[in-house]
């Protein structure tokens, strides 16, 4: 159904663009590099046939693939994702390895890496497929240049055979999604979905509706520097009492040893010296009240520390992030059955399991556009053993299209 050789082309030319977003811009999008990718997209969905293209001062790119079946009562659906990649890891020069009928035995990337089923054992599962890697330099970018893929493709499928019938159907890629901002300026109303899909997931088959609740903690700590050999009862050395505050956090509650539906504390910068320090966390739990707690330890500790040091020792600002979008979801549940069966219907399993992280589409859900969240086939994101088979892209794409095809069906029934 899908040209390999179309998507994968297609694929390797968004990557090979730089487009990381920064946390610590002001600005949308947060890095002008951003614009490079945008306005490519802007051109590509002109190319293909879709109508409103359109990109706003933002870098949000839509465009309308029209109906083309006379119900008028069928709904609008979307498909959303993001073309910025992390600031964790260098997206720069990404030289991607393509790996044709993989043997699953170990690859060898740069810089004695080794991306190994030993280690990663979703390789296994993809023994005798195609492959895409990095070098070992660099992130990969498929998170979420997949997506961004995956939608163009089954678009221009649609609009090359109108033999299959759909309603309306709306597109929008963002930036900035993975510094948390992916939905601030999102336009719903402009977008105009009953319901929209970010492809947005991980491996071959995920469908997701359940995600953490999301928060930053931004924390400055002032110190007092004394000489060291007169500073008895003088010097208050922030770094140590930094250190201090990190080990009063439950120890077992960081990514590393927590999976599922388990919740964390993850302190994702620290530097200072003795006069000032400045930490930052995120903070993340599928339970609302256990989130809600989750934040008022750390205000508790910092109190405790301001009683003992001074009441200005310890600065502390949290701010939300996004939400459970299970909450918005539930009311519009056949979006999960359409996403199901159209899975179903292209020979996947799903996997339906909450998301230990977030996406564009937990806010979109609480701005009134219910967002699930569909794979993109990707593995290991956010580093240099990042990787996607060809093979999960491809059926990314169908899905898409299935769903564009059954949602007609399926909606009218369950208004029947």
């Amino acid at each position: 159904m899908i040209d390999r050789d179309i998507l994968l082309s297609r694929f390797i030319k968004y990557i090979k663009i730089d487009s990381q977003s920064d946390p610590n811009s002001e600005s949308t999008p947060s890095t002008e590099k951003q614009w490079e990718i945008a306005n490519l997209l802007k051109t590509e969905l002109d190319e293909i046939g879709l109508k409103d293209v359109s990109i706003d001062i933002n870098a949000y790119v839509m465009a309308t693939l029209p109906s083309n079946i006379e119900d008028n009562q069928i709904p609008t659906i979307g498909f959303v994702s993001h073309f910025d990649t992390t600031p964790d890891y260098s997206g720069k020069n990404v030289n991607p390895q393509i790996h044709k009928n993989y043997d699953g035995k170990e690859i060898k990337l740069a810089k004695d890496k080794v991306l190994s089923p030993d280690y990663f054992e979703d390789l296994k599962a993809y023994k005798g497929q195609t492959l895409i890697t990095t070098d070992g330099t660099t992130l990969l970018g498929a998170d979420d240049k997949a997506g961004i893929t995956e939608i163009v493709c089954a678009m221009e499928y649609l609009v090359k055979h109108p033999e299959i019938k759909h309603g309306k159907i709306r597109i929008c890629f963002t930036p900035d999604e993975e510094i948390g901002r992916g939905a601030h300026h999102f336009d719903v109303k402009k977008f105009g979905a009953e319901w929209a899909y970010t492809m947005d997931g991980s491996q071959i088959g995920e469908l997701e509706y359940e995600n953490f609740n999301a928060a930053e903690a931004k924390i400055k700590i002032k110190g007092k520097s004394v000489h060291p050999g007169y500073a008895k009862n003088k010097m208050i050395n922030s770094s140590l009492i930094a250190a201090r505050l990190v080990s009063i956090l439950p120890e077992s509650e960081i990514p590393a040893k927590t999976e599922g539906r388990e919740g964390f504390f993850h302190l994702t910068n620290i530097h200072g010296d003795v006069t000032s320090t400045e930490l930052q966390f995120i903070i993340r739990d599928h339970d609302k009240d256990i989130f809600e707690s989750r934040k008022q330890l750390l205000l508790d500790i910092v109190s405790e520390l301001n009683q003992e040091y001074g009441s200005d020792t310890v600065d502390l600002v949290i701010k939300d992030q996004y939400y459970n979008m299970k909450d918005k979801i539930t009311p519009v549940m056949y979006s999960i059955d359409i996403a199901k069966k159209a899975m179903e219907q292209c020979n996947i399993k799903p996997i339906i399991k909450p998301i230990r992280g977030g996406t564009d589409g937990a806010q979109l859900s609480y701005m009134g556009l219910p967002c699930p969240n569909i794979f993109a086939g990707g593995h290991n994101f956010h580093g240099p053993y990042e990787y996607i088979p060809l093979e999960s892209m491809i059926k990314a794409s169908e899905v898409i299209i299935k769903i564009a095809e059954i949602t007609p069906e399926i909606y009218s029934q369950k208004n029947n």
